[in-house]
């Protein structure tokens, strides 16, 4: 199994403590023990293919977000603390630019969050340009871009992580539209895998 970056930090700490506790204090032990295994588990990194052409999710979770700002949509996915928090990319494109916003830390999935820390990563693709966005929630305190400025993109690559938090979106090119939304708020999708919008062929 594949961790993201980070996970040995969280993780061997637990593990450490539960070895220590052992002869000591069982019940202890085992505490620290399932702590080091749930870091391990949140951490994880699964391998993910497209389901099918156009703009994929970049997380795993549920679609907390859609609207309209100017010409483009943006599409926001929540993700719950059972949920991989390794981000993907949506499109191809290259990377302009990679902007750290500090921010408050309210719930991902409320109105505040809009004011929350971010990392927001500008990219220029063939269907204009485009933005993803990394936003810290109530218990996340870092965000874990793995791009930087001029970076190629490839559709469903890794792009980022954010320890124990929270919401990613997408600013999709404006050569999509509501007719081109293949989800709705509330539906459930997977990163790098389930389609948010393509259009008709």
């Amino acid at each position: 199994m594949r961790f993201a970056p980070g996970a040995r930090r969280f993780a061997i700490p637990a593990f450490a403590a539960a070895a220590v506790l052992a002869p000591l204090a069982v019940p202890l032990a085992v505490v620290a023990f399932g702590i080091g295994g749930f870091v391990a588990w949140f951490f994880r990194d699964p391998e993910r293919q497209p389901s099918g052409p156009g703009v994929v999710s970049p997380a795993d979770g549920h679609v907390s977000v859609v609207r309209s700002e100017g010409d483009q949509l943006r599409v926001g996915v929540f993700m719950n603390v059972t949920d991989v928090h390794v981000n993907r990319a949506p499109f191809d494109g290259r990377v302009e630019r990679v902007t750290h916003r500090p921010g408050a830390h309210r719930p991902a999935f409320s109105k505040e969050s809009e004011r929350n820390e971010r990392v927001d990563v500008d990219v220029a693709t063939e269907e204009g340009p485009a933005e993803l966005s990394f936003i810290a929630g109530a218990f996340a305190r870092r965000i874990h871009p793995y791009v930087a400025a001029g970076d190629d993109l490839g559709r469903a690559q890794r792009t980022g992580h954010i320890d124990f938090g929270s919401r990613a979106d997408v600013l999709l090119p404006p050569a999509y539209d509501r007719d081109d939304l293949l989800v709705d708020e509330g539906d459930s999708v997977r990163a790098g895998e389930s389609i948010l919008a393509a259009k008709a062929r």
